[in-house]
């Protein structure tokens, strides 16, 4: 019997993502992702204001908190490694905005972002971090392995790419289950070019698997660019080959990643199998505290924050289109402080965990 025609979202211009065409000539290079809307371009309107307001708290929560993360790790408090998600705040908190609660979340090593826009207490994350018992592991995993069945968030991941297959296979249990749930499975510009998300990938698609790839584009994976690493360095179209359609989303923008969200999950949940959102952002610190990041310079990093921010491009829409005035705004700033104070002191005060620990959780291959 042949196989119905697979629908495939429009892409800008009005192409698909697997057009099946012939590759166009190879263009001049550019340095920088394109961002905001050009001349003409509709620009997206804000959403109601709780919603435009919680969208604001979420992005200036995970920046507080990195920020205090930072500042600990410096004094000693965190130990082995810890990887800041601070400038790409606006993918997870615009894909998490339009999230259904059954749909699963596993991610990277560079994880406490996604793990505060799911929703768990900052607390749990902190004290995780500094290897307390009060940890969402119970001091035992530190920065890259935290997890929370309740919240349906599957993991932070230190081994590169791996949460890719995982993901896959929380899209096929969303899928036995008849839970109409999509598994949203995040990774890196440095994990794309991993074997194990193309077998991923084709896996997927051949089953229909309601997956959603999010592919966070930072510019340079540990410290290499995009296009000194990957021959193909637009990845939203890595999944052409497995007619896996795929996106290119502004990701230093909250308001477009709701949107490309929303029609990317809707077009999975309709039974389309799985789907790519390249979110084109950046991260302002190094790959991981130990980084000098002496691989960009300084001017570049400068630029992005004064014209790319996520936080900023918010405020100043809310300002302008007076939604909010700089009162309103500077409170929330002060209960955001309050809140990653409060975690912060709570993860100096808890109790490390007792020696006992060592011996639970622990699987035993007899």
């Amino acid at each position: 019997m042949a196989r119905a025609t697979r629908k495939t979202p429009s892409k800008p211009g009005g192409g698909k993502a697997a057009s099946g065409k012939a590759p166009a000539k190879r263009t001049a290079r550019k340095t920088a992702a394109k961002r905001g809307p050009a001349a003409g371009e509709a620009v997206i309107p804000l959403p109601d204001r709780d919603t435009t307001f919680s969208l604001y708290r979420q992005m200036l929560l995970i920046r507080r908190f990195e920020e205090k993360a930072g500042q600990m790790y410096g004094m000693g408090l965190i130990g082995g490694f810890c990887h800041l998600y601070i400038g790409q705040e606006a993918v997870v908190v615009g894909l998490q905005s339009v999230k259904e609660p059954q749909d699963p979340v596993i991610t990277s090593y560079r994880d406490h972002g996604h793990m505060l826009a799911c929703g768990i207490d900052p607390k749990a994350v902190m004290a995780e971090l500094t290897g307390r018992a009060g940890g969402l592991s119970k001091g035992k995993g530190g920065s890259m392995h935290m997890f929370s069945r309740e919240k349906g968030f599957y993991g932070g991941h230190g081994i590169v790419g791996a949460q890719v297959p995982l993901g896959t296979g929380l899209a096929f249990a969303q899928k036995y289950q008849q839970t109409n749930g999509v598994s949203l499975t995040y990774f890196g510009d440095g994990s794309a070019n991993q074997g194990q998300v193309y077998e991923s990938f084709n896996m997927a698609e051949l089953w229909r698997l309601p997956v959603l790839y999010v592919i966070e584009n930072n510019q340079y994976a540990m410290g290499t660019a995009v296009r000194r690493a990957s021959a193909q360095a637009e990845l939203f179209r890595r999944g052409e080959s497995f007619n896996v359609p795929g996106k290119p989303v502004d990701g230093m923008d909250v308001l477009a990643v709701r949107e490309a969200g929303r029609e990317a999950l809707d077009f999975i949940r309709g039974g389309n199998g799985p789907m790519i959102l390249e979110m084109k952002t950046y991260r302002y610190r190094g790959h991981s505290m130990s980084d000098p990041a002496k691989y960009r310079s300084k001017e570049e990093v400068n630029r992005m924050r004064a014209e790319h921010d996520p936080i900023d491009q918010l405020k100043k829409r809310m300002l302008a289109e007076g939604m909010a005035d700089e009162a309103a705004l500077k409170e929330v700033d002060r209960e955001v402080k309050a809140v990653v104070s409060e975690a912060a002191e709570y993860a100096q005060n808890c109790p490390e965990p007792d020696p006992s620990e060592l011996y639970t959780d622990v699987l035993i291959d007899a």
